[in-house]
């Protein structure tokens, strides 16, 4: 038997090890992937640099800049290092910055230092960014920062400065623990002290041996009132949600985290790329349909919110056009499109999808063009998906470019404001021409009609009627906007001059933006029935992320923008009690920094709020390892995804949604099986102590508690972790993370339920003595006076109370309660009769394993032998059902108190550190 005993002991030491080992390999893992995050900081810096050294420039490593070095940079190049602008070597130079400030378009840069306070990355328009690209221009600069003093450098600092915390599960079951420890530890020196009087029984031989009998008894008390599965089962629990998320595209790369989403409060959400596609997309086209009854002017719209070629064109009553190639004005618009554009589109096999090269909107002007198809074809557009992915990327336009071959290009300038091409096309020479609305339309003589193809002059009311237009696009939509025309030029013109540009024939209007995702809006309103507020965090300017705040339903709420939509400047200039209410009231923040990011994420969780950040881009990792859940998006920059903790592999904002819902079931369900080991293990004490107290033999040997443990605790506990959610779980407001993972109700429910379970289990082991069949029949004094069985006369042998039957029976009521007592443990406060038990069929076959596995001891000889038991009658069965079944009616009527009263709450008061760090502090 005590073989036994030290091999079941050595059994738990093993599994102990394990649990540590796991931890430990988790902790390994999560530092590797913060040491990752980092490396994946380097694959955004450029390897070379054309430099300036001996007079001469010349291609070096990178690395080898130092401050003062003159670099020379290009279209596709990436920026080695932060250069302050020098000289201008063409007509602009635009830099796709988004990796760094999350905006949706290029930024144009010039040599004129920013008068703006406090600027921010945005602003700082002659300062080129490590790691940026250029997408249009040539240009000199000279370094001013490498290495760590650049704007990606901060990046990485701040990252090195984050300290992964503690999950508010992890804190509240370390609490708990600490909390149940004591409470043991007390109950085990009280059952010591309380049996100081029977030390001296005649039964252990002396006072000392008596002390060290009871000594024993304590320890047993302990081993029984230690949930030592407790580890292992969270750890099963969160694996298994884990799991689940994988399914509905989650991934999550940080175990702990699966609970986090659970409680979450607040989602910083990053807008593009996030919740928008991060690809600029023409949505609006208005040109002059004709002006015969005065000026008549037409508006389609056009779908599709990413560079894929697919999407159609629709009149202003939504109908879809069969041939929109067939429209003059639309014809003319994609020919406009593909000719006057420097940007090319093409299909990835790898990724599996369309990329850019070059600025988005001439990229998104390249996907119009596909969208409108070519002219002559009855067939057209659908033959065109016919094409393998890869021809279709640019069909159309690569149709165009056949047809005109361009002679020269007047590049876009800044006082000009557009850009021209002259193309040849069958002994016809044609100034196509793009630009800003202002200064395109300045320029028109003429117009083209759309009903006839035939060109008018253009007169001040159809001048005010475009104009009209465009404001309306520009800020009410707040599109950003390029107006097309053409012009016929002499036979045989081989160059153009800015001369050239003007008494040009107006063909279109079109509007373009970074297009939410289409789910977004769905997602924003299960949020707010979840009580989850959700603060939209960008580098774009204040009206581009209002316009998209309108369209996905993030302001749905308000009536008034004031209040909610700060600016990242406006907010620090607010006093720190304004701080406070903004923080609670706030939902945009526009052109931030990363450093913005992370500030704002510490001062949410200064207020107790548990912030989940979501984001796709270098700029988003500091705030993402900062958060209580960072969420990168699975197209998003593998710093990103180093950084965070899970990733959304479908890039879809609504699959947040229903992580949160999967994290508050994974929540519910740990507390279920808590419940579960708490009370049955609070059973077991209330066990050991009664029968210690009424002087009684012992009820159950060590290694029967033993084997309750480590069978009985473990196999429904792991089950209860397949617990179907309840239907309003994303109908409660997130749970407080001061609130305990064992509420004063809860623990009172456990105190209930346990009493019974240690009662039941003492009262089936004094039954057999007094009331059954089989048994002595003994008086209840005699029972209790059982150590002065050898020194007095009875009417009965000593031996009976070596007897295996009635430690058997208890062992068996302990068991089948617990079993009971798991079946409960389905819904924290829903009826049996609601969620029935086949709901989980894990918890029904882990039972039945269960009460198997406890039947093949009861009535295998050898295993019987080992655990001091023996098998028993069906009236001993009988006995044990009767004692064991009341606890599911008493947890029935515990369950409706709380759903009817919500139980007894404690409300603890946290102090708030509401102010955000100021700036010189975080400048430091």
């Amino acid at each position: 038997m005590q073989g036994f005993m030290v091999k079941t002991c050595f059994l738990k030491k093993k599994v102990i090890l394990m649990i540590l080992a796991a931890n430990a390999a988790v902790g390994v893992i999560t530092e590797t992937n913060a040491e990752k995050a980092l490396e994946e900081l380097r694959a955004y810096q450029a390897d070379i640099a054309t430099v300036l050294r001996n007079g001469c420039f010349s291609i070096l490593p990178a690395t080898e800049l130092v401050p003062g070095d003159i670099v020379e940079v290009s279209v596709g190049c990436k920026i080695p290092a932060d250069m302050r602008m020098i000289e201008m070597l063409s007509g602009q130079l635009r830099v796709d910055q988004a990796i760094l400030t999350g905006e949706s378009s290029s930024v144009e840069k010039d040599l004129e230092s920013t008068i703006a306070t406090n600027a921010v990355y945005q602003d700082k328009t002659n300062i080129l960014f490590s790691g940026t690209v250029v997408v249009a221009g040539r240009a000199r600069a000279v370094v001013i920062g490498v290495g760590a003093n650049t704007a990606m450098g901060s990046i990485r600092d701040s990252m090195l400065r984050t300290d992964d915390e503690a999950t508010p599960l992890k804190k509240k079951l370390d609490e708990f623990g600490t909390f149940l420890a004591k409470v043991i530890a007390g109950i085990c020196v009280l059952v010591w002290i309380v049996n100081i009087g029977h030390f001296r029984d005649p039964a252990h031989g002396g006072f000392l041996r008596g002390a060290i009998h009871y000594f024993k008894i304590a320890v047993a008390l302990a081993v029984a009132a230690i949930p030592e599965g407790l580890p292992a089962v969270v750890t099963t629990c969160l694996a298994l949600g884990t799991k689940r998320m994988a399914r509905l595209n989650a991934i999550v790369r940080s175990l702990p985290s699966v609970e986090t989403l659970g409680c979450t409060t607040v989602i910083c959400s990053d807008k593009t790329g996030t919740l928008t596609t991060n690809m600029m997309s023409v949505s609006k086209i208005c040109v002059v349909h004709s002006i015969k009854n005065g000026p008549e002017v037409a508006e389609f719209g056009v779908s599709g919110t990413t560079y894929a070629p697919e999407g159609f064109i629709f009149d202003n009553t939504g109908v879809q056009l069969e041939f929109p190639a067939q429209l003059p004005c639309l014809l003319h618009i994609a020919m406009c499109s593909a000719l006057c554009n420097e940007s090319l589109l093409q299909y990835n096999p790898d990724k599996g999808n369309y990329e850019k090269i070059g600025e988005s909107t001439e990229v998104a002007l390249r996907v119009l063009a596909e969208k409108v198809g070519l002219p002559g074809f009855d067939s057209m557009p659908s033959a065109l998906n016919m094409l393998s992915k890869h021809e279709r990327a640019s069909y159309c336009n690569h149709y165009w470019e056949n047809q005109f071959k361009k002679v020269s290009v007047l590049e876009f300038s800044r006082d000009r404001k557009m850009m021209s091409v002259l193309c040849n096309h069958k002994q016809m020479e044609i100034m196509f021409s793009k630009g800003a609305p202002e200064s395109i339309i300045s320029r028109c003589t003429n117009i083209l009609c759309n009903n006839d193809g035939s060109t008018i002059p253009i007169d001040a009311t159809l001048r005010a009627e475009l104009d009209s237009r465009f404001n309306s696009f520009a800020g009410k939509e707040t599109l950003r906007c390029l107006a097309l025309a053409l012009k016929i030029m002499p036979m045989g013109q081989q160059t153009l001059s800015f001369d050239d540009e003007k008494d040009l024939t107006f063909i279109g209007l079109v509007g373009m933006l970074d297009p939410p995702r289409e789910e977004v809006r769905n997602a924003m309103i299960s949020c707010m029935t979840a009580g989850i507020r959700v603060i939209v965090v960008t580098g774009d300017n204040k009206s581009t992320a209002e316009s998209v705040c309108r369209k996905i339903g993030a302001f749905d709420h308000l009536v008034d923008y004031v209040g909610h939509s700060y600016t990242a400047a406006e907010f620090e200039e607010l006093p720190g009690t304004q701080q406070t209410m903004a923080l609670q009231r706030m939902a945009l923040l526009t052109r931030v920094e990363p450093s913005h990011k992370r500030m704002l994420v510490e001062a949410l969780q200064n207020q107790n709020e548990v912030v989940a950040m979501t984001g796709d881009g270098v700029n988003d990792a500091p705030a993402l390892k900062k958060a209580d859940i960072g969420i990168a998006m699975g197209s998003g920059t593998a710093v990103a995804k180093s950084a965070s903790d899970m990733v959304l592999a479908d890039d879809n904002f609504a699959t947040i949604v229903a992580a949160v819902a999967e994290g508050r079931a994974i929540y519910n369900n740990t507390k279920q099986f808590i419940r579960y080991m708490i009370s049955s293990n609070i059973g077991e004490v209330v066990c050991i102590f009664v029968a210690a107290v009424l002087g009684i033999p012992d009820t159950l040997a060590p290694v029967q508690l033993l084997w309750v443990n480590l069978v009985t605790d473990g196999l429904p506990a792991t089950a209860i972790g397949f617990n179907k959610p309840d239907s309003d779980v994303m109908k409660a407001k997130p749970r407080k993370v001061s609130e305990a993972v064992v509420s004063g109700w809860l623990f009172f429910r456990y105190l209930v339920i346990g009493a019974y379970v240690g009662l039941a289990t003492v009262a089936g082991f004094i039954w057999w003595f007094i009331y059954s069949e089989t048994g002595p029949k003994l008086p209840y004094t005699e029972l209790m006076n059982f150590d002065t069985c050898p020194t007095r006369e009875t009417t009965y042998p000593c031996s009976i109370f070596e007897d295996r039957h009635p430690s058997t029976v208890a062992m068996t009521v302990l068991v089948v309660v617990e079993m009971f007592n798991a079946l409960n443990n389905l819904s924290e406060n829903q009826s049996l009769l609601v969620i029935p038990p086949w709901s989980n069929l894990w918890l029904v076959a882990s039972i039945i394993l269960t009460m198997l596995l406890h039947i093949l001891i009861l009535y295998v000889p050898p295993l019987s032998t080992l655990f001091s038991v023996t098998s028993l009658s069906w009236n001993e069965w009988a006995v044990i059902l009767y004692l064991s079944f009341p606890v599911i009616i008493i947890d029935e009527v515990l369950k409706f108190f709380s759903r009817n009263s919500h139980g007894i709450r404690f409300n603890f008061r946290f102090r708030r550190y509401d102010a955000l760090p100021k700036k010189e502090l975080r400048d430091k």
